[in-house]
């Protein structure tokens, strides 16, 4: 994307009005359409480089479509890959011996604000016994024996139903845990570390994963849901939102919990902690009325300005040789065969711009 293109995009970022602060009721009440640029330009390799840029591969009939993927560039290969075990996508870019490879990614995704009514459960398709299987299931990071399946046994005891089980998981995760700024990008995810050390702050991609991972051990099915943030919050919450056209380090990681009788209900306690954090004038109490608003919207909804990535982890990149990531949620490459640090954009050098296309 050339300078002209995004300072254009930029200034309709600075044309979106931040509203006033309105109480936090996502709804669904139209879709919006979001095109995503990501534009890599990694250093010089002197034997091979490789890349891969994570696309919108989430597809739920209430509240997210993802469009087709393409892309511009001078590798010598490129191509769609989707991950076997969670079906996430990723565009796959291999160079050889290059000066200057260049790729650039474009995306686009329909999304609307979602919510549940979670007074009257009601008639909703089953969840699959493979889903169940996979939802249930442990991950590298988020054992579901130990002292993650004692403390969720401890959160749950006496609530009677599924439901009462994932409100009080969500309830003990928003009074216990902390977002911790200094945590590097959103975190790592490994919950049975936090709950051995008894350190429970981080960002979204810990304290998410410790809901799912604590329900799962409950026994309900969850799932993280690696994504980005792409336009300001409707609601004035200048914490829950992008504050600018450049999302490079705008991603966030969110939560689902199937309920018999609801279906997949979103949960997002980690950005109850952001809000408590940074929301204006910062370092509110969970009695403010801002926490208050948003503590209780994030248990069965959120907004429409972000796009879901995939729920993956543990994935293995195709052609590395290196480890598997923890999550697909940054774009990844190798130079040369060594690893870049996909938390440092400005070295490795990618950026992400995003802009909501006319209905």
């Amino acid at each position: 994307m050339d300078r002209r293109s995004f300072l254009q995009l930029s200034a309709g970022f600075a044309a979106f009005p931040f509203a006033a602060r309105a109480a936090f009721q996502p709804a669904p009440s139209g879709w919006r359409t979001f095109q995503t640029v990501t534009r890599l330009e990694l250093p010089a390799a002197q034997t091979k480089a490789q890349a891969w840029v994570p696309v919108a591969s989430v597809n739920e009939a209430a509240w997210m479509t993802s469009g087709e993927a393409s892309w511009t560039g001078n590798a010598d290969e490129v191509s769609l890959k989707t991950d076997p075990v969670s079906g996430a996508q990723f565009v796959h870019a291999v160079w050889a011996a290059h000066d200057a490879p260049v790729l650039e990614v474009t995306t686009s995704v329909r999304t609307q604000d979602r919510a549940v009514d979670l007074s009257q459960p009601g008639e909703t398709p089953a969840l699959s016994d493979a889903d169940r299987a996979l939802y249930t299931s442990a991950t590298e990071l988020l054992p579901t024996d130990g002292i993650v399946l004692e403390t969720a046994q401890q959160i749950v005891t006496g609530a009677k139903t599924d439901l009462q089980k994932a409100r009080r998981i969500y309830e003990w995760i928003v009074e216990n845990t902390a977002r911790n700024p200094e945590t590097r990008g959103c975190g790592l995810g490994d919950i049975a570390s936090m709950l051995h050390t008894g350190d429970l702050t981080g960002k979204c991609a810990d304290l998410n994963a410790l809901y799912v991972g604590l329900a799962r051990a409950a026994g309900l099915p969850a799932r993280d849901i690696y994504g980005l943030r792409v336009a300001p919050s409707a609601f004035g919450y200048k914490s829950l939102g992008a504050g600018s056209a450049n999302v490079t380090k705008a991603q966030h990681c969110r939560a689902e919990v199937f309920l018999e009788g609801f279906g997949w209900v979103a949960v997002d306690p980690a950005d109850v902690r952001k809000v408590m954090l940074q929301e204006p004038p910062t370092d509110l109490s969970l009695d403010d009325p801002k926490v208050v608003d948003v503590r209780k919207g994030l248990f069965g909804g959120w907004e429409g300005n972000w796009l879901g990535y995939n729920f993956a982890h543990d994935v293995v990149l195709p052609g590395s040789e290196g480890d598997a990531v923890e999550y697909l949620m940054y774009p990844q490459a190798e130079i040369d065969g060594a690893r870049q640090d996909s938390l440092e954009p400005d070295d490795f050098v990618y950026t992400i711009t995003a802009s909501e296309l006319p209905a």
